[in-house]
């Protein structure tokens, strides 16, 4: 027995070692990255912004922790309601697990159940009230189980404002707020988020369904018919930042986000723990897709809205994107309109909750006398959660000492439970109530939550506390206030010891009803406290700081009265007025950015529309698209999305004349020979696959061409008889530049015109099939770069990839070979490619993102072709969302899509897995590429892919054009 004591503390104290090293060498890595940022922007400092940086470096930490918490950046409602005038915003709010309603929340019912889903239902219902906000979306998941309440599967809720005086007046056809229920994931089940992962692309193609017809409907009720685009998309936990992030980057709109909790956080906590490896922390977890959802979303927020500083400055600073001095820096050079060689921080802003108080009367008096407050209160029967708590206490006169929190280890609810019995003063003098959740059986709770509320079990009967504790089974949202009027009445106090709090509503509600308040120091708690100055802070670690407090604010009543009367006179600083008065001025503070192309395409075609009108679309394609024999350095994909031909004026509209004559020319034969019955000046409209009925996209990624031409012809051959009527259309997506792409079709025996589109450079570039032979083969859509080119960092972003090449050296070479080099003539303005010598000898590109995000380089990294290959692309940039780019801009819809792949493929290989467009996997093609591009990953690939889906199919061996048809029938996109 002793051996395995020693051995167990041996094996704790080695872990714990090996952790600290870990920590050591992320600081090391951090900070060195960081070190290297500042150097690349020191060269042009002005001497003020010097003294800026050495003041922000100087002073970080003292005067940040000192300062308070901005409430409102404005001085009444009546001003703000004054700069809102004549605003119509549309905000889209996402929150995507747990159990979503407007009444009755079942707040408790498990661990993804809590206080989030009410944050997020308030937010939407306080914006949607506020002056000059038309419309709020929150977007969750659609649940529709014999599990949970009807409710939750349905599709729309209204969220009817809490003061509805006069509001109702106000309202148009489609304003308001709204809960948006989204059908993703197995459509009879409800699923923790841990295993949601799987399909976040399947709801950000339904949110993206959605956002667009809201648009468009918003745009015929208040914009002139033209879209109403989202002010903001703005994701809650990591799980809704990732589909934000695609959300935002699909629709060009700004990204909000706001983490609630942060992966690394609770990573290093389970770790300190020692109970769990990081493996199975991640099979529990999955815990590294999260953290690497909010690296992702830093890298995609505008704003990133946090309750606390101790939340930036603690939390944030943990991961590679953010860190808060060169998020200052950054920030004074912008100002000061000095570059910052590509580099990009989100903005942290302090935006504490808010809370809708109005209603409430906080009363005195005892729990057997008369209320000072409402006479009409007092003769009402007591609420029914009233008896059921008092049935536990032999004296229910004593103060009530309330903690509410559902059973988790980490809200530390057993060191309360020990303060409470080991300290007999506080015995004698109160009582406990705790509210942990509901349940039917302990044997039907999760492990953790069952083994927690075994543990206070045990401590009440070690302690001999019955009598003096209350562990109700069951309550309802509704008898929350009751339970927070009763602790007031006994002169009790609320506490909150978690082991660390991000902000801490119960507290804020708690104070409402006039309760003082115990908390823990580690958190919100700490700005709630600094402007309530309604009660102590504590250790949550110290059992014996927590029974002092206690005992010092239940004992002493002159004290009580003074917490009491302090939060009640400052409580009004944390209602939802204030703060959406604050989140509304910072978001529409933001750079706008939306869909930027000009066209009425969008509407229904008319057989009455005037051929002026057909000629106005055309030509408004000739500028929207420029005509280029070849795609590299010629300039199609430069950074400029205006039509710049050369020559003088005179030459250009001689250029554009003939552009749209043989655009025109050219999409009339295509009709014609595809049986098109449309008129020839309405299929002039549109590229091509706007007319098909369904489109195949062909995505694998072979090691070789001749694999790549192979598997293309049987695709083709496979549907030869529908791309001959015109019905299908194919579209061709891979990492190859357009010219490597044009001389693979070329040589395979192939023409540009068997396919609508090609998606190249890894999602960084679009073409369509010309079909006019003077005008070349290939049209590029501009379009589509100012949708990818956000945070694109551009010169110097290759810069330090050239620099980051040359350090990657075969160190047992003689002559040190550099194993990646820079590949200009594959590079393009939205793509900087890299050959790679010794693709097993490489650091993976999960260390590669890393560099660049510590740097605060915002890109997407992909190694393609087998590892030979590493493209370097806008952070939002993808072959996935290049089809969703497709959808927005053609509105051919992802249901209609098909994407083939192999058994392998680039390290963008999941993205096209998995949404709402079909998928065949070819098996025995790419077979052979090595697993080394998905080891890259920080998180297993078995996290993101689901199980079983009905839209994934797999060919058998042969992968032959039989095989692929019959997968395709099987899919119901073909007839037998």
């Amino acid at each position: 027995m002793c051996w395995r004591i020693w051995n167990l503390a041996r094996q704790k104290k080695q872990l714990e070692g090996e952790e600290a090293q870990r920590k050591a060498k992320r600081r090391l890595e951090r900070e060195r990255g960081r070190r290297e940022a500042v150097a690349d922007m020191s060269e042009d400092l002005s001497e003020g912004e010097k003294g800026d940086v050495v003041s922000d470096i100087s002073t970080h930490g003292e005067s940040n922790r000192s300062r308070l918490p901005r409430i409102s950046s404005m001085d009444s409602m009546e001003t703000w309601t004054n700069q809102q005038k004549g605003k119509k915003l549309y905000i889209v709010l996402i929150s995507l697990h747990g159990l979503i309603r407007g009444e009755n929340m079942e707040l408790g019912r498990d661990s993804d159940t809590g206080g989030q889903v009410k944050y997020v239902v308030e937010l939407a219902r306080a914006l949607g009230a506020m002056p000059g906000v038309y419309r709020v979306d929150l977007l969750t998941r659609q649940v529709s189980s014999p599990e949970v309440d009807w409710s939750y599967g349905e599709p729309t809720e209204m969220l009817t404002p809490r003061n509805s005086e006069g509001f109702m007046d106000d309202l148009g056809e489609s304003s308001g707020s709204y809960i948006i229920r989204i059908p993703f994931g197995p459509k009879d089940k409800y699923i923790p988020k841990e295993l949601l992962w799987p399909y976040i692309p399947e709801f950000v193609d339904g949110a993206l369904n959605h956002i667009i017809q809201m648009s468009k409907v918003l745009g015929e009720q208040i914009g002139g018919a033209q879209s109403i685009w989202p002010v903001a998309i703005h994701g809650h936990y990591a799980d809704a930042g990732d589909s934000a992030a695609l959300l935002s980057g699909a629709l060009n709109v700004p990204m909000l986000f706001t983490g609630h909790s942060l992966g690394r956080d609770k990573l290093e906590q389970l770790l300190t723990q020692g109970r769990q490896t990081r493996d199975e922390i991640n099979m529990t977890y999955k815990i590294m897709r999260r953290i690497e959802a909010e690296e992702l979303s830093l890298d995609s927020s505008e704003i990133v809205i946090t309750s606390t500083r101790q939340e930036i400055e603690e939390q944030w600073r943990l991961y590679d994107g953010f860190d808060p001095v060169l998020e200052r820096k950054l920030r004074a050079r912008i100002r000061r309109n000095v570059s910052c060689y590509g580099r990009f921080m989100p903005r942290m802003l302090v935006i504490p909750p808010g809370m809708e108080f109005n209603h409430i009367i906080p009363q005195d008096g005892d729990v057997d006398g008369e209320s000072e407050g409402n006479e009409e209160h007092s003769a009402s029967p007591d609420p029914h959660i009233w008896s059921e708590i008092m049935r536990f206490f032999s004296n229910p006169r004593k103060p009530m000492i309330l903690a509410l929190a559902r059973p988790d280890p980490k809200k530390n609810i057993t060191t309360l439970v020990k303060a409470f019995g080991e300290c007999r003063a506080l015995r004698e003098l109160a009582n406990l109530t705790l509210i942990m959740g509901n349940r039917d059986g302990i044997d039907e709770m999760s492990g953790t939550n069952s083994s927690v509320l075994l543990s206070v079990l045990k401590l009440i009967d070690k302690f001999d506390l019955y009598g003096q504790v209350a562990y109700p089974k069951h309550h309802k949202q509704s008898d929350v206030p009751d339970i927070y009027r009763l602790a007031a009445k006994t002169k009790g106090v609320f506490i909150n010891p978690a082991f660390i709090e991000p902000f801490g509503l119960t507290l804020l509600e708690a104070t409402a009803y006039g309760l003082p308040m115990v908390a823990t120091k580690n958190g919100g708690p700490v700005d709630i406290h600094r402007v309530l100055d309604n009660g102590l802070l504590i250790d949550p670690h110290d059992q014996q700081s927590i029974a002092d407090a206690l005992l010092k604010l239940v004992a002493d009543k002159q004290l009580w009265a003074r917490c009491r009367q302090n939060g009640l006179k400052n409580i009004h600083l944390f209602s939802w007025p204030e703060h959406c008065k604050t989140y509304l001025s910072r978001i529409t503070s933001c750079k706008p950015r939306h869909p930027q192309w000009q066209r009425n395409d969008d509407e229904d075609e008319s057989e009455n529309e005037s051929p002026g009108d057909s000629l106005r679309d055309i030509q408004d394609i000739s500028l929207n698209l420029r005509f280029s024999l070849d795609g590299e350095k010629s300039g199609a994909s430069g950074n400029d999305n205006s039509l710049d031909f050369e020559g003088n004026a005179v030459d250009r509209k001689s250029k554009l004349e003939n552009a749209v004559l043989n655009w025109s020319k050219g999409i009339s034969k295509d009709a014609r020979r595809a049986g098109s019955t449309e008129k020839a000046d309405h299929a002039g409209k549109f590229p091509a696959l706007r007319r098909r009925k369904h489109l195949f996209v062909i995505a694998v990624d072979c090691d070789t061409d001749t694999g790549l031409l192979e598997t293309t012809r049987k695709i083709l051959e496979a549907a030869e008889k529908e791309r001959s009527e015109g019905s299908v259309g194919f579209i061709l997506s891979t990492s190859l530049t357009i010219s490597e792409i044009h001389s693979f079709l070329v040589s395979g025996g192939l023409s540009p015109h068997d396919f609508d589109a090609f998606i190249c450079n890894s999602g960084s570039d679009l073409y369509y099939s010309s079909l006019n032979p003077d005008d070349g083969p290939f049209v590029a859509d501009f379009y589509y770069h100012s949708h990818i080119e956000y945070r694109w960092g551009g010169e110097g972003l290759r810069k330090t990839l050239v620099r980051w090449a040359s350090s990657i050296t075969d160190k047992k070479a003689e002559n040190g070979e550099q194993l990646v080099t820079s590949a200009e003539q594959l590079s393009t303005n939205y793509c900087y490619a890299f050959k790679v010598q010794k693709p097993g000898m490489v650091p993976p590109v999960k260390e590669l993102r890393k560099l660049l995000r510590i740097q605060a380089l915002r890109c997407h990294v992909v190694y393609c072709q087998n590892g030979t290959r590493l493209n370097v692309i806008p952070v939002l940039a993808s072959r996935s969302q290049a089809l969703r780019y497709l959808y927005i801009r053609w509105g051919v819809e992802l249901s209609k899509m098909v994407v083939f792949v192999g058994e392998c493929g680039d390290t963008d290989y999941e993205g096209l897995l998995v949404g709402l467009h079909a998928s065949v996997i070819l098996k025995g093609v790419c077979s052979s590429a090595t697993n080394q591009l998905h080891a890259n990953r920080t998180y297993p690939l078995s996290d993101v892919l689901p199980s079983e889906s009905p839209n994934i199919v797999q060919t058998n061996e042969e992968s032959g054009s039989d095989d692929i048809r019959a997968s395709l029938e099987k899919l119901g996109f073909l007839k037998g």
